[in-house]
């Protein structure tokens, strides 16, 4: 059996990427349960302190022994041997001596067993719960591929499989953290932003979206090489996800327009984008270190005809084309929304007429 015990903890480690000195320290801690449940009447016995458990990584023999006192008459058999009994592990069966004796695993009976069963697999759970929580606390906010394996039709929840380095992990998409109108069916392939990965009684929780702002930034790293390249680096973005997106861009090379790089050859680059989206619209915007630049940029596609910047350099007051005002301001005041969210700037809007 330990030659067996070995090959199983090494194709163990191998699939799942368990440690084998780990699940033989588990099953050492199995066995010590096993004990206490055999020898659970004898209150004297509860810890196990006294018994050690050797396992030889190579050969994988496992051997338990109790250390014993030697008593002229026995009361505690988990920890007291008496002087004839003794006599078959020493020479010295003086009262009072230590005696190390071999325990036979194999009388522990079913139920203490079972106590070591139960000990080893939770091992298993509990590393297969490190395994998962270091692999994807790595992976934080980033985008992942995930597949829809089934959807609830009462919440509108979704659970994903994701593909990890040993095995596929399951997580929840919430129906919040979904793209407003968009249709998620079981076997669809979709891009998940993993906006957090917390600790959790039951295991680690990996919290996913596809409404947060990373996931639009994320998208564009993948779609256009001079942002993966360092050369275009996105500075902010703004979103009201399923509807409209604003993203902030700036190039580190003058000769590199860091919003045709994002549009790409035919709109090919956002195309992509927004197909993930579902059609979500993306306005890309030119950053400026200047915040009258920036706040105008950030308006568009309305024109700014001024930005008067206030005394606290956090609110600002931009005057644009009576006939404008309303696109400045956007359906249900979005586009304004958008433009302070990106710039981080409080922006009051007046019309030419008004200013005037």
């Amino acid at each position: 059996m330990a030659s067996e015990i070995i090959a199983a903890l090494e194709a163990l480690e191998k699939e799942k990427g368990i440690k084998k000195d780990y699940m033989l320290e588990r099953i050492s801690q199995g066995l010590l349960a096993a004990y206490r449940q055999y020898y659970k009447r004898d209150a004297s016995a509860a810890t196990a302190d006294n018994v050690e458990v050797k396992v030889d990584e190579e050969s994988g023999e496992i051997t338990m022994y109790a250390r014993k006192t030697v008593v002229s008459e026995v009361e505690s058999p988990s920890l007291e041997i008496s002087q004839a009994d003794a006599a078959e592990y020493t020479k010295d069966t003086t009262v009072g001596t230590t005696v190390m004796v071999p325990v036979d695993m194999r009388g522990f009976g079913r139920i203490a067993t079972q106590t070591a069963k139960q000990v080893i697999i939770q091992g298993i759970r509990e590393a297969e719960r490190t395994i998962i929580a270091e692999e994807f606390s790595s992976k934080e906010q980033e985008i992942i591929t995930a597949l829809v394996t089934r959807v609830d039709p009462g919440s509108g929840n979704a659970i994903v499989e994701l593909g990890g380095r040993r095995e596929r992990t399951e997580a929840m998409l919430t129906s919040k953290e979904q793209i407003p109108g968009e249709v998620i069916r079981e076997g669809d392939r979709i891009k998940v932003f993993v906006a957090e990965v917390r600790s959790a009684g039951r295991g680690p929780q990996i919290m996913l979206s596809r409404t947060h702002p990373g996931l639009v930034k994320k998208l564009f790293e993948l779609e256009v090489p001079e942002i993966a390249d360092g050369t275009v680096s996105v500075v902010s973005v703004a979103r009201e996800a399923g509807s409209r997106s604003k993203i902030a861009v700036t190039s580190k090379n003058p000769d590199v327009d860091p919003i045709g790089a994002c549009v790409g050859p035919k709109g090919g680059r956002v195309a992509a984008v927004v197909n993930e989206l579902r059609g979500e619209k993306i306005d890309i915007i030119k950053y400026s270190d200047d915040p009258v630049q920036f706040v105008a940029e950030a308006l568009s596609p309305s024109d700014v005809l001024s930005v008067q910047m206030n005394a606290d350099s956090r609110s600002c007051v931009v005057v644009v084309p009576d006939e404008q005002l309303s696109l400045a301001i956007g359906k249900e005041g979005q586009n304004a929304r958008l433009a302070v969210k990106l710039t981080g700037i409080k922006i009051d809007i007046k019309p030419d007429s008004q200013s005037r």
